[in-house]
């Protein structure tokens, strides 16, 4: 079966939402790198796992509402809320001592989707361990009929993942440098 092609625009931005919210897996282009998403949740989770191979020791980043964020029951230092939305992932501690990666993208169509979906799962499109799929293209060809949807999109930001910083304490540490520069930070 193939996967459903969606245009990014405004008009199938209640669909892309709707195909969220039933539990469909997808690529979604956003302001760094393509990557496939699904709505929150252990059964997208392993689904997620099992189309990338990817052992289950490595997470996912959830993108999230900025709203969102402030609603959790993450610990988010203040200086998070000068800075996002922005191309950098932060891992943050829960109230019972998880941790959790997690960012607000600076992609108004994404932020758009999150206020309609609520948080999604956000990885990056490939095999894990092989490269990032940068390309409308490049993803169609491996993951048609794998993928539920996929949103085509010709304006990937410069193809750069997000700025990794962990910030469950200080001083906060480095662990992926990426499209956000975190020296302001560290």
């Amino acid at each position: 079966m193939e996967s459903i092609i969606l245009e990014k625009n405004e008009g199938n931005l209640e669909e892309i939402a709707q195909l969220l919210l039933s539990d469909h897996v997808g690529a979604i282009p956003c302001d760094t790198i393509y990557g496939i998403s699904a709505r929150v949740g252990k059964e997208n989770e392993d689904r997620i796992y099992e189309i990338k191979k990817r052992p289950q020791s490595k997470s996912f980043i959830t993108l999230i509402s900025l709203d969102g964020l402030r609603k959790s029951s993450l610990i988010v230092p203040d200086i998070l809320y000068e800075i996002y939305p922005a191309p950098l992932t932060a891992i943050l501690m829960d109230e019972e001592g998880g941790t959790h990666a997690v960012r607000v993208p600076s992609d108004e169509y994404m932020l758009r989707l999150l206020d309609l979906s609520g948080p999604i799962f956000s990885t990056s499109v490939n095999i894990s361990g092989e490269r990032s799929l940068l390309t409308f293209s490049d993803v169609r060809t491996a993951f048609d009929g794998i993928l539920d949807f996929i949103v085509k999109s010709d304006d990937v930001s410069k193809g750069v993942p997000s700025t990794i910083v962990d910030m469950t304490a200080k001083p906060f540490r480095l662990i992926r440098m990426g499209a956000y520069d975190p020296h302001a930070l560290i």
